[in-house]
């Protein structure tokens, strides 16, 4: 589907125009074209191709989807792929909702494709176009702007994942709560790892359009890029300094888990001890041998009993001594 297809220049937008006509604007001086694509048939993505002249196997990628965020350079055009990554719906079997997008940059274009994400780029636009000394950079600005907006959606993500930890290492050491704990401590740890599949590949890509050799799309914007690359190492610490929380919090929850059984354990052994004592008397006693001392004692059956529970009574006492009951 077509979002949008305006022409811009000199920082000004001039006009929302038809498909048809991209390939007459993009051949002005000065002068570029934006594209919004959201979920393209490969009839709408053939017919960019040709407007644009894309490359087809930045085209074959943005038609097949699920690809690793990334930066590809071709001549004197670039291909990214990024994910974004933000809170699913309720009642959707994931609590994150990650989808995909390709941009598309060349000298006087750009065109982005959104895929699987319902949350387009209209604040982007609309904030672009308020800065028209700054879109006068061109293409390459819009680049920047959709690259930092994404990113910066991740921060609310980091956000919610330090939170609901938080409240889940409130629970540790809630009696009986352990088993409950260490399968929310997975669940935000697989969060964690979709986050950080999104983040990580472009700490390496991204660090590359302000250093070094810059593309020709991104020159006169490093400073942009690199702002970007911050946000993304803040990111990327963040996920780090969770990672290591979650692991000590599963830790602790297990060690919990090894307590509890052990004091299981302990009652346990507890009450077979004071069982064990009344039973082999009753089991001495209880024997059919005629010839058995005491047998026929008048006090014998007052004697056995009041053994058994002081017998009982000792152990009861020593056992709550140690915390063992």
């Amino acid at each position: 589907m077509l979002v949008n297809c305006v022409a811009y220049q000199n920082g000004r937008k001039l006009a929302d125009i038809p498909v048809e006509d991209i390939s007459e604007y993009v051949s002005r001086p000065d002068c570029f074209v934006w594209v919004a694509l959201y979920e393209p048939s490969s009839a709408e993505l053939d017919q960019m191709a040709g407007e644009f002249g894309l490359h087809p196997l930045a085209v074959e990628d943005a038609r097949k989807g699920h690809q690793r965020p990334k930066i590809e350079e071709y001549e004197d055009s670039l291909f990214a792929v990024l994910h974004t990554v933000e809170h699913a719906p309720e009642g959707d079997d994931s609590p994150l909702s990650v989808g995909e997008v390709a941009l598309f940059v060349g000298p006087n274009y750009i065109l982005s494709v959104r895929l699987h994400t319902d949350k387009g780029f209209a604040d982007v636009r609309a904030r672009t176009e308020r800065e028209p000394e700054l879109l006068r950079h061109g293409a390459g600005y819009v680049f920047y702007a959709l690259i930092d907006t994404i990113v910066d959606r991740y921060f609310p993500v980091v956000d919610a994942l330090e939170s609901d930890l938080e409240k889940i290492e409130e629970q540790i050491f809630v009696r009986n709560s352990a088993r409950s704990n260490i399968e929310a401590l997975y669940g935000l740890k697989q969060q964690l790892m979709t986050l950080k599949h999104a983040v990580d590949p472009l700490i390496e890509v991204i660090g590359k359009l302000h250093g070094g050799r810059v593309p020709q799309a991104c020159i006169g914007l490093h400073e942009y890029f690199r702002d970007v690359y911050d946000h993304l190492v803040r990111i990327h610490a963040s996920i780090e300094g969770i990672r290591e929380m979650l692991t000590t919090a599963i830790q602790v929850n297990l060690g919990m888990i090894n307590l509890n059984e052990t004091e299981v354990t302990k009652k346990l052994a507890s009450w077979a001890a004071i069982i064990a004592v009344p039973t082999m008397i009753a089991g001495i006693y209880g024997m059919n041998f005629k010839h058995m001392p005491e047998l026929e004692w008048e006090f014998g059956y007052p004697v056995a009993v009041f053994a058994m529970v002081a017998f009982d009574a000792v152990l009861y006492a020593w056992f709550k001594k140690t915390r063992w009951l």
